[in-house]
């Protein structure tokens, strides 16, 4: 009979990470920053996750299968930052709910939810769990009893703990994240800093009313393409602009603040929009799609009195 050694042939594991959003946020807030509100600072968060993964990578010697992240907006709407995060690899943004008293709903219950069906259809064989309540104890003794090793990440506290007693007993390794490693990812938000507001503000197309676009020269031989008025094409950026702000609520679009380059998901989100209401493609015109910013930023200031913005993009 051949008995196999696992300290020359281990076995590779396959693992998720588990992270609980408002946990993570608002522990490292309060260690970082004396931080009692998530809008008293700033994440980068595309770069915490990928610190994340590596350290994770560091940790366990396998297969990532995914990164879960629970966060939670209004009606589940995802803010621009949860849009961002929701198109990096290996990442699936799971959303709660966030009342008006700013209280997460439902978070905690997909993570459970999450664990024992990773486990239950033995999907990893390890997961790393970031988490602090002790609402979690069944879902990881749960995952435990379907052979899954779950090993605990918390912050670091300023002092005392923050993770609940229970749960560090439950798992099967605790690891403490420093402050250290943490610290370039986090940032205190800037004063909100009044401007003044002019009497009138000029739309876009009065500011510019004087200049001259410059059209696109067509190959020798070819026509050139007629493409859509300065005027409507910000007219619609105005439309999309007002429909977002009533879908998405204006402390989504306040993230967006100061302007006027948008992130790259949003800008995409933002062309489509438009060119569903005009009924062509915007594509074949850079000319445009700088109007349509344009006339997007012109009813976002408005809405936050600020003076008019023209887009660098």
């Amino acid at each position: 009979m051949t008995i196999l050694d696992l300290t020359t042939h281990p076995v590779a594991a396959k693992y998720a990470v588990l992270v609980d959003v408002g946990y993570l946020y608002a522990a490292a807030g309060e260690v970082l920053l004396g931080a009692k509100e998530r809008k008293e600072y700033r994440v980068a968060a595309d770069e915490l996750i990928q610190a994340l993964q590596k350290h994770a990578e560091a940790r366990i010697h396998g297969e990532l299968l995914r990164i879960y992240w629970y966060d939670a907006a209004r009606d589940r709407v995802p803010t621009v930052d949860q849009r961002v995060i929701a198109q990096l690899p290996w990442v699936k943004v799971r959303l709660g709910n966030l009342n008006a008293r700013g209280q997460q709903k439902g978070v905690d219950a997909q993570i459970r939810s999450d664990l024992e069906a990773l486990a239950r259809h033995h999907a990893v064989s390890d997961t790393i769990l970031l988490a602090g309540d002790e609402d979690m104890v069944p879902a990881v003794e749960a995952a435990q009893a379907y052979g899954v090793r779950i090993h605990l990440w918390g912050v670091e506290p300023p002092y005392g703990t923050n993770q609940a007693e229970r749960l560090v007993w439950e798992s099967d390794t605790v690891e403490i994240i420093s402050a250290d490693f943490l610290r370039s990812f986090f940032s205190r938000a800037p004063a909100p800093v009044p401007v003044p507001v002019p009497p009138v503000t000029p739309s876009p197309a009065q500011v510019f009313a004087g200049r001259t676009a410059a059209k696109p020269k067509a190959p020798a031989g070819q026509p050139a393409k007629l493409g859509p008025s300065r005027p409507r094409v910000e007219d619609v950026g105005e439309h999309v602009a007002q429909k977002w702000i009533l879908t998405r609520g204006r402390d989504n679009i306040r993230d967006l603040l100061p302007g006027p380059i948008l992130p790259t998901v949003i800008d995409t989100e933002l062309l489509i929009e438009a060119e569903k209401e005009l009924g062509h493609s915007l594509r074949p015109y850079p000319e445009a799609r700088v109007w349509l910013r344009d006339g997007f930023w012109a009813r976002v200031y408005r809405e936050f009195e600020i003076g008019v913005g023209i887009s660098s993009k």
